[in-house]
């Protein structure tokens, strides 16, 4: 059986090599690792032409939109807090575009971190643009590992269970779902820590980086639903 071909976003940054120092197109090594492991066949998606869209859409069978720098709140009609790192406005309109495209053909989609407030965007979804604000701690930014609630009818509790334990600092969290979207794992004050979307075959979010580590289990389950 052919492995599966498994899109994964990235980005342009300066990277060096040898006395070379020039824009690359970057991604963690995990996330390709994590694919490999699962069965697939992973290929890096540059965010380039929309027009390019349609056409990794009707090529890949699975799409994971990438951790890396917050979503631009200008694109969900929020001010940007001075205190969250530039944003990147051309990866933010070609990740969005990508995550609709995926989700209008079938494709599955697991969408990691920035993934999951992309995929969340995409949809018509807003985020809590600085979220210690919101919820008057810094937990959520806090390195260590610490245990979140899954719903066990979900995709996320089929692979994972009821309880997770997860490592997941960020600053920004969801305030409403996108179109279709529900709510499949919290944190304990009730933080949305996971997505799924209804009907879809394997539309998934989560806050924290499931391909890093020895647990490959999501993106296994993700793997195997874009099984041809």
């Amino acid at each position: 059986m052919s492995r599966p071909l498994i899109g994964i976003t990235s980005y342009f940054d300066p990277a060096r090599w040898g006395t070379w120092v020039r824009e690359a197109v970057l991604s963690p090594p995990a996330y390709t690792k994590a694919v490999d492991r699962a069965g697939g066949a992973p290929v890096l998606i540059p965010p380039l032409s929309l027009g390019a869209i349609d056409g990794y859409v009707r090529g890949l069978s699975g799409v994971i939109l990438a951790g890396g720098v917050e979503v631009d709140p200008a694109v969900y009609g929020e001010e940007r807090d001075e205190r969250v790192e530039e944003p990147q406005p051309g990866r933010d309109r070609f990740e969005i575009a990508l995550a609709a495209a995926a989700i209008q053909a079938g494709v599955p989609v697991l969408g990691v971190a920035r993934g999951m407030h992309v995929l969340n965007v995409a949809l018509g979804g807003t985020l809590i643009p600085w979220l210690p604000d919101a919820v008057h701690h810094e937990r959520h930014a806090a390195t260590a590992p610490h245990v979140l609630q899954v719903s066990v009818s979900s995709k996320v509790g089929k692979a994972l269970g009821d309880r997770v334990e997860v490592a997941m600092p960020h600053h920004q969290g969801l305030r409403r779902l996108g179109d279709g979207l529900i709510a499949v794992a919290w944190a304990d004050d009730q933080i949305i820590e996971a997505v799924e979307l209804q009907g879809h075959r394997f539309c998934v979010g989560v806050q924290w980086h499931t391909e890093r580590g020895d647990d490959n289990r999501l993106v296994d389950a993700f793997v195997e639903a874009a099984m041809p």
